[in-house]
């Protein structure tokens, strides 16, 4: 469920709670507080910064060593002793002293990044795929933790918890400091994040865990030497924002940075062919009610509509006595939503002795009910071939996954294929996607079904703008018995090719995520009682529909543990 309660991130009232965007930085990597002030490395520039997170104010530490740092990425502090990671090596230094490097132990591949208590080192090693852990004062290894994710870590330590930020899964793990097993993860707000650190809120005396992020964006230049003057051009973006956090372990998830976003769904009748249709009824599916996303309310827009419940879902009816050729109608609604970043935490272990799945489910979802070709011998092989002799339910799903993203390429098209035919032919937009993780799904006996509809576009840091996506979007959700619905996108993590792919959106969406009309069709039309035949009127035939998301203002959840 939603938290019990969530408050604003207003940082008038707060200043803990705003942006920090740093002056003249280009790639902010590990970052780490000193009293009230963050210490960072700039791994582009090689600067040592010392920033003020009330008033973006930078100074430039190492003045005349930065070259010495080019490249380093990993940083912690431990009293006036300053840890890095660079290249292959760890090495410390005395920060009130003239930055000489003190060699501390050299890896057989790069160092990413570093952590440190009285008495421990901990160091991220992404081609090793270990967190490595060594004595502080010998230099000696300890012992080692798989690495939670797959992309370039940093990691610091709170208490007996060792938090890691993931740049390729969008993710921060929770981690047990002293076993390395993952206690729950936590999905950004913003992709690519490169470092995190815990300060003490001087207002609340509540930890706030602050991530930077480093990426490139692109931005529209006005080059007056140029014909036309306007080019596209990319440029560096770095900063840090806090990650707000809520963990319910008797859910089995967690929420992160929730946003108040009003939604807008509107058609506007514009028919390429003239039509009249008698006795007409509309449906749009509304926004649904789940664990990460609450309607605080909805209204009409252009016409009034009633509302009716199918399966569960809200569903807005427009109705016309009649639709004449030459009408134009705008109608549609708006609504106010809570939506939050939610990464759910289930194991293989935890559905080895789950129910059976109910035979209501059976015949519901898994049947071919949506022209999803699972007769076909393409898609039977297929879905033998994805799970091989595995039998867990979660790492069947897991491996239908890569399998698809194996198979397939991203690619958008005007129509989607059925699955047979996108398998074949090797490229896939979300839905062909969807259709081939469906069809292999329920041919496993795993009960999987189609949500979703739209994404906000993910700009969380631009508040009050107007904002449109380019194209809809669906993803699906597979049914453990005893548990519920687990969320899985369809395409987004198929990032590299052959893999490894994140697992950031396994069983995890985030906060631009909107869910409407599970388990029903997103928009029907009717006329005279009966359904419209879609090959003689479609809907994308008689009407352009605008869909707007504003976002109002940022949440924290206020609850969980």
């Amino acid at each position: 469920m939603i938290p019990d309660s969530a408050s604003s991130v207003d940082p008038k009232q707060n200043p803990w709670f705003r942006t920090i965007r740093p002056i003249g930085a280009a790639a902010l990597q590990g970052i780490a507080f000193r009293d009230d002030t963050i210490i960072a490395i700039d791994a582009t520039t090689g600067y040592l910064l010392q920033i003020d997170p009330l008033s973006d104010n930078t100074a430039i530490l190492n003045s005349s060593r930065e070259s010495d740092l080019v490249g380093a990425t990993g940083l912690a502090l431990s009293g006036d002793t300053l840890w890095l990671t660079w290249q292959d090596s760890v090495y410390c230094c005395q920060l009130n002293g003239d930055f000489t490097l003190e060699h501390f132990v050299t890896l057989p591949y790069t160092a990413d990044g570093v952590a440190v208590t009285a008495s421990t080192v901990y160091v991220a090693c992404k081609k090793a795929g270990y967190i490595l852990v060594y004595n502080r004062t010998t230099a000696r290894e300890i012992t080692r933790f798989y690495t939670p994710g797959i992309g370039v870590e940093n990691i610091t330590v709170r208490d007996e918890e060792l938090w890691v930020s993931d740049i390729e899964e969008q993710t921060v793990y929770c981690l047990d400091r002293a076993t390395g097993e993952i206690q729950f993860s936590l999905l950004t707000p913003f992709e690519r994040p490169t470092g995190l650190a815990f300060h003490t809120d001087p207002q609340t005396g509540r930890d706030i865990l602050y991530v930077a992020y480093a990426s490139e964006e692109p931005y529209i230049r006005d080059n007056p030497n140029a014909d036309p003057n306007h080019e596209l051009q990319y440029r560096d973006r770095t900063f840090i924002h806090p990650l707000h956090f809520a963990y319910y372990p008797d859910r089995h998830y967690a929420l992160s940075n929730g946003y108040l976003i009003e939604m807008s769904y509107v058609e506007e009748l514009s028919p390429l062919d003239e039509v009249e249709l008698n006795e007409v009824e509309w449906r749009i599916a509304l926004p649904s009610e789940t664990d990460r996303q609450k309607v605080r309310k909805i209204e009409p827009v252009g016409r009034p509509f009633t509302e009716e419940i199918q399966d569960g879902q809200r569903v807005a009816v427009f109705k016309f006595d009649t639709l004449q050729p030459g009408e134009r109608h705008l109608f549609g609604w708006k609504a106010l939503l809570e939506v939050w970043s939610i990464k759910y935490r289930l194991t293989p272990r935890d559905v080895e002795n789950i129910p059976k799945l109910s035979s209501e489910f059976e015949s519901r979802y898994l049947v071919d009910d949506d022209e999803l070709a699972m007769d076909t011998e393409i898609i039977r092989r297929a879905a033998r071939e994805a799970i091989g002799r595995e039998t867990n339910l979660l790492r069947q799903v897991y491996s239908i996954r890569n399998y698809v993203y194996d198979q397939l390429s991203y690619g958008i098209k005007p129509h989607i294929d059925p699955p047979d035919v996108a398998l074949e032919r090797g490229i896939g937009s979300c839905g062909e996607y969807l259709g081939v993780l469906l069809a292999l799904g329920r041919l496993n006996g795993i009960a999987c079904r189609t949500v979703g509809r739209y994404k906000c576009p993910p700009h969380a840091d631009k508040p009050g703008i107007p904002l449109e996506p380019d194209f809809n979007h669906v993803w699906m959700e597979f049914y453990v018995p005893g548990f519920g619905w687990l969320p899985m996108e369809s395409n987004p993590d198929d990032t590299v090719e052959g893999g490894p792919y994140p697992t950031r959106f396994f069983m995890g969406l985030c906060w631009y995520h909107m869910e409407m009309g599970k388990s029903i069709p997103f928009e029907t039309l009717m006329s005279q009682g009966e359904p419209v035949n879609k090959a003689e009127i479609s809907i994308g035939e008689l009407a352009i529909n605008h869909v707007r998301f504003t976002i109002v203002e940022e949440l924290i959840p206020l609850g969980g543990g």
